[in-house]
């Protein structure tokens, strides 16, 4: 059997583990935590990057292998371009800030996106931080920055296409070998904060079968608490895989499968 790292859920059922293997967050309502407090956009924007420290401490307590946090979607760039340029600044900084730390946790840190739009300056130190923390297993860490659900099986398809050329039919497997997360197991529990209900481009492919998790605190104010909350939740859904709930038989207890 393939490493369950790159199994496909609609070709093969998934280990299940009690712990989400892989969590990801669509990280919502920065802006409207400073409004609420009579702060710029910006302050949210800094606080929660303060949060995302909180989050990965979290996660690797409880067990989580891979997290994946979405920053900034390829649909971002139509907002105010002070605020772009302010997030492009706060990722540079952040990145010289934190990799250190992050290779010390033994944290391997990735970023998914297209980079062909950021300056020299955040290519080089997302490159130099991917380098740096190369060799760590302790837990995978991967920020979407200038990613797109869409953009990103497009350029899948293009590179199959690229590798075979004259090729009149693309199956499951080419296309998983491409993707941004090919080297990731498919998200078993999706977060979104701020109280919106959809997924924004994030991850199409990817998400077929992870469980949903809405919850209406603002990113700024999440914490291990809000992200026990998702985990419960995860906990109480029976993932069946296109199966029936009587198929979901444990060992020779009979009970009803939910996670090992």
């Amino acid at each position: 059997m393939a490493d369950q790292a790159f199994i496909s859920s609609t070709q093969v059922v998934p280990n299940l583990n009690r712990v989400p293997r892989h969590i990801v967050i669509i990280m919502d309502g920065n802006g409207r935590w400073a409004r609420k407090r009579f702060l710029p956009r910006m302050a949210g924007h800094t606080r929660g990057v303060e949060v995302v420290r909180g989050t990965i401490r979290a996660a690797i307590e409880r067990g989580v292998e891979y997290l994946t946090l979405f920053a900034f979607s390829s649909e971002n760039w139509r907002r105010p371009a002070e605020e772009v340029s302010f997030l492009m600044q706060l990722f540079i900084k952040s990145l010289q800030k934190e990799v250190t730390r992050l290779h010390e946790n033994g944290i391997r840190f990735r970023v998914i996106g297209d980079r062909s739009r950021f300056e020299p300056v955040l290519v080089r130190a997302i490159e130099a931080a991917e380098k740096l923390t190369a060799g760590n297993d302790r837990l995978h860490l991967t920020v979407a920055a200038n990613y797109g659900g869409r953009w990103d099986v497009i350029s899948a398809v293009n590179r199959v296409l690229a590798r075979q050329p004259g090729l009149t039919t693309i199956d499951e497997e080419a296309i998983n070998a491409e993707l941004s997360m090919n080297f990731a197991p498919e998200p078993d529990l999706f977060i979104r904060t701020g109280g919106e209900q959809r997924i924004s481009n994030f991850l199409l492919w990817q998400l077929a079968y992870a469980e949903f998790f809405f919850t209406d605190t603002l990113w700024p104010d999440f914490d291990g608490k809000v992200l026990d909350q998702a985990i419960v939740s995860y906990h109480e859904r029976e993932r069946r895989f296109g199966r029936t709930s009587e198929q979901l038989v444990v060992g020779a207890g009979g009970e009803a499968e939910r996670h090992a």
